[in-house]
């Protein structure tokens, strides 16, 4: 069974830096895996925030490229959000999604809360 398990996140102001890791050690063969990043604000949809898949390749949604890097760590089984220049808009829970790269069925962490206020 895969089970994810989301670390980090927390208070910060305005312009700080954060980052949140996802543990993916139940995954057999995590390098075969797409892993993600979405977040869900209060009263809003969850929309992802950025994808890394098991090639490497690295893509970005909404207003964070620039400001967000994904990373993953095969060998640890671990996916990293760094965050940079976060703003109050970046405010949600942050849950960490995996999919084998072939399809199939998708995995959720149980998020994880980032709130950016001053």
């Amino acid at each position: 069974q895969v089970q994810l398990v989301e670390s980090g996140g927390g208070f910060v102001r305005p312009g700080g830096s954060l980052g949140v890791s996802c543990d993916g050690s139940t995954i057999t063969t995590f390098s075969d895996w797409d892993m993600a990043w979405y977040r869900q604000a209060p009263g809003k949809q969850r929309d992802i925030v950025a994808i890394i898949h098991s090639n490497g390749k690295t893509f970005y949604f909404d207003s964070t490229e620039g400001r967000f890097t994904i990373s993953r760590d095969n060998d640890k089984s671990t996916v990293h959000l760094q965050m940079n220049n976060l703003k109050p808009e970046d405010t949600a829970d942050y849950y960490c999604w995996a999919r084998h790269r072939i399809g199939g069925t998708a995995y959720w962490g149980q998020g994880t809360q980032v709130t950016v206020s001053s």
